[in-house]
């Protein structure tokens, strides 16, 4: 059997030489969750992370083999100890094509629909506060999800639909 893949400039490379010619993608799952007010949780990263005191939605990259809902729901778990048993509602997705020099990254948003009050909060050791905040409150916050994402997500959740970003702007 013939595993040969023709590309530009590189006739006949085997399939292997091939795969390693395409662009490489983080992927990574998000979870959007509000409290009866409409405020959204929250993490800050603790010192000693890349992020080191920006403030982010729950969430991380896919294990090997993970899909999307499934690490949305895990990281979910990791970083905050909430295990949701209602489904996870798709709010879209943001496409940004540089992320600190590591290249593109893929990030999927879901909807964990509202907390109830008192709902406790275990941060993993990867946080060092959290916190539910409106979108007015977070204009001079240091954000690892932009204002734009973070609203655009919020107006998703609100209406039922879903949002394509580009860079964390709708576009």
């Amino acid at each position: 059997m013939d595993t040969t893949v023709p590309v530009p400039n590189a006739p006949g490379l085997p399939r292997a030489e091939w795969v390693k010619t395409l662009p490489q993608t983080i992927v990574a799952s998000c979870v959007l969750l509000l409290d009866a007010e409409d405020r959204i949780l929250l993490l800050r990263y603790a010192g000693g992370l890349p992020a080191a005191g920006l403030w982010g939605l729950p969430g991380g990259m896919l294990d090997h083999g993970e899909d999307p809902v499934g690490a949305a729901r895990r990281e979910l778990h990791e970083e905050t100890g909430i295990t949701l048993e209602e489904d996870l509602r798709f709010l879209g997705y943001d496409h940004r094509a540089d992320v600190l020099e590591t290249g593109p990254v893929i990030d999927f948003y879901f909807h964990g629909g509202r907390l109830p009050a008192g709902q406790p909060v275990r941060r993993s050791v990867e946080h060092d506060r959290h916190g539910f905040f409106a979108l007015a409150e977070l204009e001079s916050t240091p954000l690892a999800t932009g204002l734009p994402t973070l609203a655009a997500l919020l107006d998703a959740a609100r209406t039922g639909t879903v949002v394509c970003l580009r860079e964390g702007l709708p576009g």
